[in-house]
């Protein structure tokens, strides 16, 4: 409790753990439907590609979270239709949309400003970028996600599973995918400040990768993965301050070490059912 109270203490960690948790339950709600219509490393591909839209904006000098929320949003846009092209597959598109913006951001960043501490906040994450106003802007587009997903939650559960039988009881496929898309891309530009380009994704997998273990329907799963997303990321930042590590590393292993907890609980459950059978 005294460690607890010494860490609210400071004006920058509050900010990040209100921040943090709504940007990790953003991820790991949509996650879920992410891991199950395969496009995991969605959240990968977008965050690169933000990476290369901060680079740019900080080299120009124009507000970042400004220029990568609208860039990162259209390129959802255009990943989902390119992936729905039967010539290139879905790993293949954000694998070059991923690598391309890459070498973008970093170009940029060696050409013009270097590797800045704000720069290298974006690439890695930082508890200390947090500013107030990215909190403020965190906690409205994040409670605009959470509406969203909620109203729209029977309509993303039929298109997660069956996309065919979707289309044929009238749901419009085609703005719910891309209404995935966007409120994913508005999450992965949120989490950078904290997580960094380089580890956003866990975020996105991980909660509904461990939830799976143990738990089959969706309502369940998506309980389980929020619940999980939070309790991991404020795990992750006591680590981090205990130990003196970076956040978004360490949000990363508690999230891993939960993953590998799950894994020994369901084989746990399946040894036990058989030595009753």
């Amino acid at each position: 409790m005294k460690m607890l109270q010494e860490m609210l203490s400071y004006p920058f960690l509050v900010r990040a753990l209100l921040g943090g948790i709504l940007v990790s339950l953003c991820a790991a709600l949509l996650g879920v439907s992410l891991v199950l219509k395969r496009y995991s490393m969605i959240g990968d591909g977008l965050s690169h590609l933000s990476f290369g839209a901060l680079s740019i904006a900080v080299a120009v000098g124009w507000q970042p979270l400004a220029v990568s929320i609208p860039v990162v949003t259209l390129a959802a846009f255009f990943l989902l239709r390119l992936t729905e092209n039967s010539k290139v597959k879905s790993d293949a598109a954000i694998a070059m949309i991923s690598a391309s913006a890459l070498a973008i951001g970093i170009v940029v960043t060696s050409l013009t400003t270097g590797m800045t501490t704000d720069v290298s906040s974006y690439m890695f994450g930082s508890i200390l970028a947090m500013s107030r106003q990215d909190v403020y802007l965190s906690a409205i587009l994040s409670l605009i996600v959470l509406s969203l997903f909620v109203f729209c939650y029977n309509k993303i559960f039929a298109i997660t599973f069956d996309e065919n039988f979707a289309r044929a009881t009238g749901i419009r496929v085609g703005f719910y995918n891309s209404l995935i898309a966007v409120l994913t891309a508005v999450t992965i530009v949120l989490g950078m400040r904290m997580m960094g380009a380089m580890l956003i994704s866990s975020l996105v997998i991980f909660p509904a990768l461990t939830s799976m273990r143990l738990f089959k329907s969706f309502r369940s799963v998506i309980l389980c993965s929020g619940i999980l997303s939070v309790f991991c990321f404020c795990i992750g930042i006591v680590v981090s301050y205990r130990m003196s590590t970076p956040a978004g590393a360490s949000i990363v292993l508690v999230n891993l070490a939960m993953y590998v907890f799950f894994i020994l609980v369901q084989r746990g459950c399946r040894i036990h059912v058989h030595f009753r059978k």
